[in-house]
């Protein structure tokens, strides 16, 4: 809005105006001063100018624009923002009876005042639209607001109205409605973070996600919130501060402490550096934090690769088996593609020739034929210089295999230093923390046992990796099997 630069009408319309609408505003002070007889004459004329003078500033400043009418039609104010979108400088509006024939065309005129006039016996405000005249000709659409103006004794003196461009107005109640509807249901999470990367607006889908309420959750550092990936996420927010928001989202691993015990997500994120729009400089207000869910997506993707690398290594295993002239070079080949990114170490051992199952689990030797290094990694290779027997204890989960004939997974216990007494007792190398067991089987008959191991650095073997040691396992039990049948295979 603004202010009329008409030095005689900036006063003559406000809402303690006389009913005469004489130009002079109503000052109790004066009044009252002039009523007791004291002070000098002309004691209230610097306050009556004053306030002429903040009036006029106040309206000038004012960022719609804003024009007022007295009861008889003619316009007494007009400031600024009205003279940039219609042109006309207050010195060529005030004064004027109605737009008729410059502000707004001759035909439309009539229907115009009348709209406007009508706030005189209306309480509240009234909203318009209708096209406006520039001083150059063209036309504009505005949205106005009109309300009236009340005489000091009550009875209405006159409108004034504030308007400004459809388009403007428009594109204001989009911005809002937008904050509104992100700042309550959107399908991803928004955060509002001040310059001490604390939350200070969470929404819905960011309350659950972080599995906490809309209102607990701010005011709090991140750090109580989420376990690991703080400070990547913080890092990213002081960057967003200092340099500006980055050109494509990023993603964060995090592990979120809720009721349920920890949790890890992966977060798709996006940030804005938010600045004060009022200020001459920009100043930050915060960052706004945008983010999605998609671990689902991301586990999917990983075990979509997992997939299709151990495909791609049991294809090349197969090819260069089938070039191999001994059977069990064979099989130790494909223990050594199968190792890739799969496990650390892998020990085959083998049943003598003509032992049962039974006699397995009964306690009876298995025979270590190959392994990988117990010290450091490396090729699976045959044991020089013959077999070597390996007697497990009862319970051992490579005899647990034998006997359930599939494969049992096992980890070493949080409470045993780095697993090596759990390995040693097990017979595995000193590093080993997660095992996987898996039984050979081909032709109807129990061939051994092939132990695939992971440091502790690595996470326990699950489900997905025991479907591909069994497919491992099948084509080694199928090399041993044809070592034995041509002769002098291991347990021969």
């Amino acid at each position: 809005m603004g202010a009329s630069r008409s030095s005689g009408t900036t006063d003559a319309l406000g809402p303690d105006e006389g009913a005469e609408g004489t130009g002079e505003p109503v000052c109790p002070e004066s009044s009252a001063s002039a009523e007791g007889g004291g002070g000098s004459p002309g004691a209230g004329a610097p306050a009556a100018d004053s306030g002429a003078e903040l009036l006029a500033a106040l309206l000038d400043g004012m960022d719609a624009a804003l024009c007022a009418f007295d009861a008889g039609g003619t316009v007494t104010h007009w400031n600024r923002e009205a003279e940039r979108i219609l042109g006309w400088s207050a010195q060529e509006a005030v004064g004027r009876t109605g737009f008729a024939g410059w502000a707004v065309r001759r035909a439309d005129a009539h229907e115009v005042q009348g709209r406007l006039m009508s706030a005189m016996d209306a309480p509240g405000r009234q909203v318009h639209e209708f096209a406006l005249l520039r001083k150059d000709g063209s036309r504009v659409l505005v949205r106005t607001q009109s309300a009236r103006v009340l005489g000091a004794d009550g009875k209405p003196a006159g409108v004034y109205c504030a308007f400004s461009e459809v388009h403007a107005q428009i594109d204001l109640e989009r911005a809002i409605a937008l904050s509104e509807a992100l700042l309550e249901d959107a399908s991803w999470g928004v955060v509002l973070v001040d310059v001490d990367l604390r939350p200070t607006v969470v929404n819905a889908y960011a309350s659950r996600a972080l599995g906490g309420g809309r209102t607990t959750l701010l005011g709090r550092p991140l750090g109580e919130l989420v376990v690991q990936g703080v400070e990547e996420l913080e890092a990213a927010l002081q960057h967003v501060l200092a340099e500006g928001a980055p050109g494509a989202p990023a993603e964060f691993w995090v592990t979120l402490r809720t009721a349920e015990g920890e949790r890890r997500r992966c977060w798709r994120s996006g940030f804005l550096r938010l600045a004060s729009p009022l200020a001459e400089e920009p100043v930050p207000l915060g960052v706004g934090w945008l983010f999605r869910d998609v671990t689902a997506t991301k586990l999917a993707q990983q075990e979509a690769d997992r997939l299709r690398f151990r495909t791609s290594q049991l294809h090349r295993a197969a090819r260069t088996a089938a070039e191999c002239e001994d059977p069990m070079e064979a099989a130790t080949s494909l223990l050594d593609f199968a190792l890739a990114g799969f496990a650390d170490h892998v020990l085959l051992d083998l049943t003598p020739g003509g032992l049962t199952a039974g006699e397995l689990t009964a306690g009876e030797r298995l025979v270590r034929t190959a392994a990988t290094p117990s010290d450091a990694p490396g090729p699976c290779l045959l044991v020089a210089g013959g077999s070597i027997p390996v007697r497990y204890g009862p319970g051992h989960p490579a005899l647990q295999a034998v006997e359930r004939i599939g494969s049992v997974r096992t980890s070493a216990g949080t409470g045993e230093a780095g697993g090596a007494a759990w390995a040693a007792e097990r017979r595995w190398p000193r590093d080993a923390a997660h095992a996987l067991c898996t039984v050979l089987r081909n032709r109807g008959r129990t061939l051994g046992v092939l132990t695939f191991l992971r440091a502790a650095n690595r996470s326990a073997f699950e489900r997905p990796d025991t479907a591909y040691a069994e497919t491992v396992a099948a084509r080694v039990a199928a090399a041993a099997d044809l070592a034995r049948a041509v002769g002098g295979g291991p347990g021969e």
